[in-house]
């Protein structure tokens, strides 16, 4: 699993309601459902990935982030998940405002594009890095909305968005909070709104 995605799983008390939005081939789904007992949905817009999640007895639909949350009830699932699609999304800061509507916490994983190695490779090589986890060139990523974590932090303050916990990564393996923006190659956060 995605060290993300374990990250995730971690942290998802057992027995919870899930939507997994742009869930994949539904691998964190299907920890959650037979690890943890949850209640697992998801949204993957990829056709191939759906009958994938589907062929592992996973309730899924074919759907689109920027469109199709809307259809979802207010507060009706624990936790909305979007791991690793905030950046692929037209408007990221809409998509996060539905996971908010939809759950009551969100889960929010993302590449940071603010990574020493991004930060050297633009500067020694001048163009877009092409890394292990950033593995295209800049013309095939799905990657549209280039974020770091320090334009996600404001953006949830600005949003008056509540995080109850963060976590970072470099490789597969934790780091501290301190200089993330700098040092995480991934950022996962889990927010609430009050009210």
């Amino acid at each position: 699993m995605r060290p993300d995605l374990a990250v995730i799983a971690e942290n998802v008390a057992n027995g919870a309601s899930v939507l997994d939005v742009g869930c994949g081939d539904g691998t964190l789904m299907a920890a959650l459902r037979d690890g943890q007992g949850c209640a697992t949905r998801g949204m993957e817009i990829d056709a191939a990935n759906v009958g994938r999640c589907v062929g592992r007895g996973l309730s899924v639909i074919q759907g689109d982030a920027d469109k199709d949350l809307a259809f979802y009830p207010d507060k009706s699932v624990d936790y909305a998940i979007l791991s690793q699609t905030l950046q692929t999304t037209m408007r990221p800061d809409m998509v996060l405002e539905e996971l908010l509507r939809i759950g009551r916490r969100a889960f929010v994983s993302f590449p940071n594009f603010a990574h020493w190695r991004v930060r050297a490779s633009l500067l020694w090589n001048g163009r877009m890095p092409v890394t292990r986890l950033l593995p295209v060139a800049w013309y095939e990523t799905p990657n549209i909305h280039h974020l770091t974590v320090n334009d996600f932090r404001s953006l949830v303050k600005d949003r008056g968005i509540t995080v109850e916990g963060q976590w970072f990564l470099s490789g597969d393996q934790s780091c501290s909070a301190a200089a993330a923006n700098f040092r995480a190659e991934h950022a996962v956060f889990l927010l609430s709104r009050r009210g």
